[in-house]
């Protein structure tokens, strides 16, 4: 339609920050930008609809505040002196610190918190399906047999990105690189007397085909999240969960502490183990 030119106004109309930091920067940022080459870049007047890192002040300029989340997780293990490790690759990195610590970027603490990243490939995820799973497992299952964390999470992102590309063939590929990836855990977690949690926060390689529409007989692919429930396990502890329809990822973090032996923050939902045997 048109190029960005000197004194037009640009406002980024997104709500969640991991993608909308990356342009916030590139408008923002001046020659000390060096992510790659942007050319002629444009005199403008840019805002982001909200703040997406308050801590790195990204945007500069924006038109509501951000969202003040309080009493994550994260915070209730470190004022219990809970040593956390975080591992992802670099599609889901965000999803095991900043959203994890509630559009944090800083750590609650440098000295109880680790983070790892493991960088992704630079390909269509159809093309490698299993994407990181085996270099991430390895160095979980470091971090597990060390004995200096109490309190580990990861976010294998096969399921979902491989999911979004409607590929079946690619997407089972994925599933199974994620499966043969739990195996190996489970033998980590065994290992040293661990409980191992295995949940998501919702589906896509679930459902890989719309149903036809009326009059259609091709099955189209569906690429985006799926509104099914998720499944909650609890390997290496003798508990009983509750079966409730209203149970959701807000239940989780009073979870861990139960079993962590941590008292949960009072703000939070009840914990989803109904009985400890």
């Amino acid at each position: 339609v048109g190029l960005i030119e000197d004194g037009d106004s640009v406002i980024l109309f997104n709500f969640r920050g991991d993608r909308a930091q990356e342009i916030c920067r590139a408008f923002d940022e001046g020659e000390e930008f060096d992510k790659f080459d942007r050319g002629n870049k444009p005199d403008v007047n840019f805002a982001g609809m909200l703040q997406y890192d308050a801590d790195l002040n990204i945007p500069k300029r924006y038109l509501t505040e951000p969202p003040k989340i309080k009493y994550t997780l994260t915070e209730q293990l470190v004022k219990e002196g809970i040593n956390e490790y975080a591992i992802s690759e670099t599609q889901k990195f965000g999803h095991v610190t900043y959203f994890w610590n509630g559009n944090r970027s800083e750590k609650f603490s440098e000295d109880l918190e680790t983070y790892v990243q493991v960088d992704s490939d630079v390909i269509p995820f159809e093309q490698r399906p299993w994407m990181k799973s085996a270099k991430i497992t390895d160095k979980l299952i470091e971090a597990i047999e060390s004995g200096k964390y109490q309190f580990l999470r990861t976010n294998y992102p096969n399921g979902d990105m491989v999911g979004h590309t409607g590929n079946l063939e690619a997407t089972i590929i994925g599933v199974e690189a994620v499966d043969l990836a739990l195996g190996r855990i489970l033998k980590a977690v065994e290992k040293v007397n661990g409980i191992l949690l295995v949940t998501a926060d919702h589906g896509n390689a679930d459902e890989m085909y719309d149903k036809p529409k009326e009059g259609e007989k091709v099955h189209k692919a569906k690429t985006s999240h799926t509104l099914n429930k998720v499944p909650f396990i609890v390997y290496g502890a003798d508990v009983k969960l509750k079966h409730d329809d209203d149970m959701g990822l807000s239940d989780i973090a009073a979870t861990v502490c139960q079993l962590l032996d941590v008292k949960p923050n009072e703000n939070w939902r009840p914990s989803i183990i109904e009985e400890m045997k």
